[in-house]
């Protein structure tokens, strides 16, 4: 029997290492020559050929904002949740090879035995004392099943892979959180150069109408002219309450992608009056380094891979299933009996089963498995073009509000220059109250104009960082909070 176990063992072993991988391999797949080359939309001075910064936000040389980031990056709820499920993930890889390996457990039992009285009769014991004896058992089981057609190293890949997936949605989400938060900080600047501006309106609004209502005492201008500055007025007045509510909802978005404490002060943002600018031509790089960086693509390939890997574990159920399984104990009615050779006895044997594929449901599984690698590679596919249009459409953005906030500029000083002119025209009696308050109000409209055209700008500079997708490569660590004891731990 020992020869014959052996001989069994010795075969089986030698089958598992020669085995088979069913399924097809994961390549990474193609992708146009055409995407990898220089965008079109970036051969302006705005932006650089040189590769994109891992901190991009650096760019900017406000270390308000910087210090914003590295914060959200490590406090945000998002990120949080992202890196707890990274951490899954991996588990999940080493609960997946674990299955490469013998699975081992060890027992032992102590038992009272009493046989009953109706048994001892038969046995030949009195009936009125039947007997009683302790029964002491150690034993250790083994099982490993062999992976003739590689399943379990299919499931592994599978694992491999939906952890590399999970490690891209985490930078997935970092590229969003720190683009968030530079763009509501981007708003708060604006908001407070548009408060400004709203505000210096109105003070020359109320210089406006208190020379007017100065001259018509005089009788220089008619009562429907104060009526026009009043007006006038009104209006400049009207805008500063939604600017500032808007104000206070940057601030509060800030403080919500920080991960801080509501009511927590802000001071520091409260404080910039001018949205920030990079300092620099931004460098965009080309369509090789864009696909290589952005996360979403490299979770679109890993995903690709895991399903493509999960078409192996489908297939492998095709075949028969080999599990050997062992088993080695000892026993005895005194402890002392256990360990001793007479008290030995051990099993071992394989196992054979297999779910012979006769109802098409097997096969119906590789098939699905194959579709849903097909619709992963559609994914990838997807993924790669949007984010060549994501990018392009950025790049054209910045272009565009760049242009119109030069534009504005020089509309904006050619208007302070005629309201300048006509007031010295208007106290000196050339022209009348209806010239000056045109020119006002077309001063107004100029710098509120250039005010939204810069907060424009530096919107649509965060949109091109966005869209490149960097700024996770030196990510902080992610500060986690234990769910059992809900305290942070790094």
């Amino acid at each position: 029997m020992m020869q014959s176990g052996r001989l069994a063992l010795a075969v089986l072993l030698s089958a598992s290492l020669s085995a088979c991988v069913v399924g097809p391999d994961f390549s990474r797949p193609l992708v146009p020559q055409a995407a990898k080359q220089e965008f079109g939309e970036a051969g302006t001075p705005e932006f650089a050929k040189a590769s994109l910064p891992d901190q991009w936000w650096r760019l900017f040389e406000d270390p308000v904002l910087d210090g914003l980031i590295v914060r959200a990056l490590q406090h945000n709820t998002d990120v949080r949740q992202a890196s707890a499920n990274l951490r899954r993930a991996r588990a999940l890889v080493r609960e997946a090879r674990a299955g490469q390996f013998p699975a081992l457990t060890a027992r032992g039992a102590a038992n009272t035995n009493r046989v009953g009285t109706g048994a001892n009769a038969g046995l030949g014991f009195a009936p009125a004392q039947p007997p009683e004896f302790e029964l002491y058992e150690l034993a250790s089981d083994a099982a490993y099943e062999l992976d003739l057609f590689g399943g379990v190293r299919r499931s592994v890949e599978a694992s491999r892979a939906d952890a590399l997936a999970a490690a891209a949605e985490l930078d997935s989400v970092r590229v969003s959180v720190a683009a968030e938060v530079a763009r509501n900080y981007v708003l708060a600047c604006s908001n407070r150069l548009q408060l400004n501006v709203a505000r210096d309106a109105v003070s020359n609004q109320e210089r406006t109408l208190a020379l007017v209502r100065r001259l018509h005492t005089l009788g220089r201008v008619a009562a429907r002219d104060i009526h026009a500055a009043e007006g006038l007025l009104a209006q400049a007045e009207a805008a500063l309450p939604a600017l500032d509510a808007e104000n206070r909802a940057a601030i509060h978005a800030l403080r919500t992608l920080i991960g801080g404490e509501p009511g927590e002060d802000l001071a520091e943002v409260g404080k910039c009056e001018v949205p920030p600018e990079p300092r620099s031509a931004i460098p965009v790089g080309d369509g090789a380094g864009l696909i290589a960086r952005r996360p979403d693509v490299r979770a679109a390939e890993a995903r690709l891979a895991s399903d493509t890997a999960r078409i192996g574990v489908a297939t492998a159920a095709l075949y028969p299933s080999i599990r050997l399984a062992g088993s080695l104990a000892t026993s005895g009615i005194d402890p002392n009996d256990l360990g001793r050779s007479a008290n030995i006895g051990f099993s071992l044997g394989p196992l054979i089963s297999w779910s012979i594929p006769v109802d098409g449901a097997a096969r119906a599984r590789v098939t699905a498995a194959s579709a849903q690698a097909d619709a992963r590679l559609a994914a990838f596919d997807g993924a790669v073009l949007t984010a060549l249009q994501e990018t392009e459409q950025a790049l054209a953005r910045l272009k565009a509000t760049t242009e119109r906030s030069l534009t504005l500029a020089e509309a904006e000083r050619a208007a302070a220059q005629s309201a300048y002119l006509t007031r010295i025209r208007f106290s000196s009696g050339k022209d009348n109250a209806l010239q000056l308050l045109g020119a006002e109000a077309d001063l107004l409209q100029a710098r509120q104009a250039l005010a939204l055209a810069k907060a424009a700008k530096a919107e649509a500079s965060v949109g091109v960082f966005r869209a490149l997708g960097g700024g996770w490569e030196q990510a902080p660590q992610v500060v986690e909070i234990d769910a059992r004891s809900k305290h942070p731990s790094q």
